[in-house]
């Protein structure tokens, strides 16, 4: 998809958008609605420099010029490149960690953790490029940026964690270490990202029932 861009001080050059990053940023649930138009630009233009180069490899020129503006326009909106990064991978989580805890939990909790890796696992697929970047980037993040989104990791996987601690109480599970469990379908759900695309066959929704389905086995849920 080729996004246009505005003239009048804004970014005034096309660039073109893969469909998950498009899909997200036109219907408002990536970036925050207080970012200008510019920003967002800058945000969505270095998202996709990033998941194609790598976050050292890329310039702020390499950023700026896909959208028509000049190098220097970035900091006009953020201190550095690296404080680019940190507003992607910290929102990735952020939206992340709000779509697990949308999930209802109706009482039933196998079916509340097929819910939650379902959410997992479609999130990722949908917001793939973005998600690819939050998971391979991380480590370029400064320690106090990293530490910050460390904690959102936490949280994350403990929403999974206490729903899966909770089946193994009611003897809906089978395992023998709770903690391995939960990381290894975290792992899964998020390696997609590597290999996804929406071109492919399988569309999210398709691999998020498999994959929770998959999670449930691993976990000796019953049939």
């Amino acid at each position: 998809m080729v996004a246009k861009r505005k003239r009048r001080g804004g970014p005034s050059r096309s660039v073109a958008v893969p469909a998950d990053l498009a899909a997200g940023s036109a219907a408002g649930d990536l970036w925050s609605e207080d970012a200008s138009e510019a920003a967002r630009a800058i945000l969505t233009s270095a998202v996709l420099c990033f998941s194609r180069k790598g976050f050292h490899a890329t310039t702020t020129r390499d950023i700026t010029a896909a959208i028509g503006l000049s190098p220097g326009a970035l900091y006009v909106h953020f201190p550095s490149k690296e404080d680019v990064l940190f507003e992607i991978v910290r929102t990735g989580h952020e939206r992340a960690l709000e779509a697990l805890r949308s999930q209802p939990d109706d009482g039933d909790t196998g079916g509340y953790v097929g819910r939650l890796v379902a959410e997992l696992v479609a999130w990722h697929a949908r917001h793939h490029t973005m998600a690819r970047v939050c998971q391979y980037e991380l480590a370029a993040l400064e320690p106090e940026h990293h530490a910050v989104v460390l904690e959102l990791r936490q949280r994350f996987t403990a929403v999974l964690r206490s729903a899966v601690t909770r089946g193994v109480r009611e003897g809906v599970f089978d395992v023998s270490d709770i903690d391995r469990s939960v990381r290894a379908i975290v792992s899964l759900g998020i390696d997609l990202v590597r290999w996804y695309s929406l071109e492919g066959a399988d569309s999210p929704e398709t691999l998020a029932d498999s994959y929770a389905d998959l999670a449930l086995r691993m976990l000796g849920a019953g049939p």
